[in-house]
């Protein structure tokens, strides 16, 4: 089965068999090629580097152990796994899936990096509602927004808040779950100017 990747259309021939075994979405793909005569999948909306590690693990049965990799490489490894669980949602690969969220944890913990809005943004695109990574992506966005050794202001998340209402929700709830139930002080009971429009060190004429 030919398959062509990314918008530079890496092309991989492959097993169609093998790829069935592993896929319904091959599987369906196999049945439609039989009628038509053809024997190609087009994946441009996916990442090559990705598909690899999914060949990878259908011809060898292993993704790369992050563990394993030098500092300098743990985090494109990370990357390129939450893109290949990216993939294997829409090719419906669970077994994978759960692979690469892990090495992509794993991958974030020893590299001490973590995706930005840009990493996130087609992940929320593509994924559904209560998606696992989905959960994951908003705990680690609360939790820079939380840190205050982190140089992280919610602001640098505008992006994902404005394209997909879901995060900016995703990410409420995880606040509100790592507070721990913890309630916030009361607004209501402050006195004085504090949400005046002055300057601070201006007299304030109400009351």
């Amino acid at each position: 089965m030919d398959i062509y990747v990314g918008q530079k259309r890496r092309h991989w021939c492959l097993h169609q068999d093998l790829l069935c075994y592993h896929s319904p979405f091959f599987q369906g793909h196999a049945a439609m090629d039989t009628k038509s005569g053809t024997a190609k999948i087009e994946l441009l909306e996916e990442d090559p580097q990705a598909f690899e590690l999914l060949v990878k693990w259908i011809y060898q049965g292993k993704v790369d152990d992050v563990s394993d990799l030098p500092l300098d490489k743990k985090w494109d490894h990370a990357y390129a796994c939450q893109k290949l669980y990216v993939l294997c949602d829409r090719i419906e690969m669970p077994q994978l899936k759960n692979i690469a969220i892990d090495q992509f944890r794993k991958g974030c913990y020893e590299a001490g990096l973590v995706p930005g809005p840009a990493e996130i943004r087609p992940v929320y695109d593509t994924t559904p509602r209560k998606s696992p990574i989905r959960k994951l992506l908003s705990q680690i966005v609360a939790r820079q927004i939380m840190d205050p050794e982190a140089d992280c202001d919610a602001g640098m998340y505008r992006m994902c808040f404005e394209a997909n209402a879901d995060f900016a929700i995703d990410v409420v709830n995880a606040l509100k779950q790592g507070a721990g139930g913890k309630l916030f002080h009361d607004p209501t009971e402050e006195t004085g100017c504090f949400y005046h429009e002055h300057a601070t060190s201006q007299l304030c004429k109400v009351g």
